[in-house]
């Protein structure tokens, strides 16, 4: 009894290393019984395959080659299908930023028409004009193209056509 309250308590041994004291003598008796009264001895074989060659399967090869192939096609194909549907997602953006420009354009014409729609309005014109100190024209001070000249009185060369409107007064 003495010995198993040794044993059980350890007698100073951690805990992992009795239980790889235990698994051991298990162990230890259960080679005892397989082998019965007589030792086993085992005798190694070395064998020497250094001269053998592995024949060729050519239908293996034939399989290997006929996989390869098919999947080369539909990789092929997934990436031609990958670049189409990026190029059209590239396309539909670019569509996009074109119209988003068409449309920032239109808007900056119809500005642009209003703008000289008030620009060219002829009361407004009519009053800056008069700001600047215009008047109507009177008839003598128009010169139309279409006129004859006074065969009578010499014309001079000039380099600019005379201005048809005048200050009134100057």
């Amino acid at each position: 009894m003495a010995s198993y309250v040794a044993e059980y308590f350890g007698a100073g041994r951690s805990a992992s290393r009795q239980i790889e004291e235990h698994n051991a003598r298990l162990f230890a008796a259960q080679q005892r019984l397989r082998r019965g009264p007589t030792i086993e001895v085992f005798f190694p074989r070395h064998i020497d395959n250094s001269r053998l060659v592995k024949a060729p399967d050519m239908v293996r090869l034939r399989e290997m080659r006929l996989f390869t192939a098919a999947s080369l096609v539909f990789f092929t194909l997934v990436m031609i299908y990958g670049w189409q549907h990026f190029s059209s997602i590239e396309l539909g953006y670019h569509v996009e930023a074109q119209k988003q420009q068409l449309e920032q354009l239109r808007e900056e014409n119809r500005q642009l028409r209003l703008t000289q729609a008030e620009l060219a309005q002829p009361e407004r014109i009519d009053a800056l004009a008069r700001q600047m100190g215009m008047d109507v024209v009177r008839p003598d001070q128009v010169v139309r193209l279409g006129d004859s000249v006074p065969d009578a009185a010499p014309i001079m060369a000039q380099s600019a056509p005379p201005l048809l409107i005048a200050s009134g007064g100057r």
